[in-house]
C-alpha cells in the first residue's frame, strides 16, 4: 500500500481541491470565531445575541459542527464577532 501525504486534513477528506479549499476556510473561520466567543467570558445567551443567532446555533458553532455553517454565514459571524476576514489568492502549485 502506497503511503500518501496531504497538506491538511481536508485535502485527504474532500474529493476536489475546491471542496478542500472551502472546508479549510470554513474550519479556520469557525475556530477563530469560537476562540473569540470564548474570550468574551459571557453566557451563551449573551454571545448568541451579540452574533444575532439563536443559542442552539451558537452551541453548534462552539461544538465545531462545521457542516451546519456555510462559508458566507461564517464570514458574517466573524464580522459580528469583530474579526476581519482576508482572502489570499495564489497560483496553484
Amino acid at each position: 500500500m502506497e503511503r500518501q501525504s496531504f497538506g491538511n486534513v481536508w485535502d485527504a477528506l474532500e474529493n476536489t481541491p475546491a471542496e478542500s479549499a472551502n472546508m479549510t476556510m470554513r474550519s479556520n473561520l469557525l475556530i477563530a470565531i469560537e476562540q473569540r466567543v470564548r474570550r468574551w467570558n459571557i453566557t451563551q445567551a449573551e454571545a448568541a445575541a451579540r452574533l444575532a443567532i439563536t443559542q442552539p446555533r451558537l452551541n453548534d458553532l462552539l461544538r465545531g459542527r462545521i457542516t451546519n455553517f456555510s462559508l458566507d454565514t461564517l464570514i458574517n459571524l466573524a464580522a459580528l464577532a469583530g474579526l476581519t476576514v482576508r482572502l489570499e489568492i495564489a497560483e496553484a502549485a
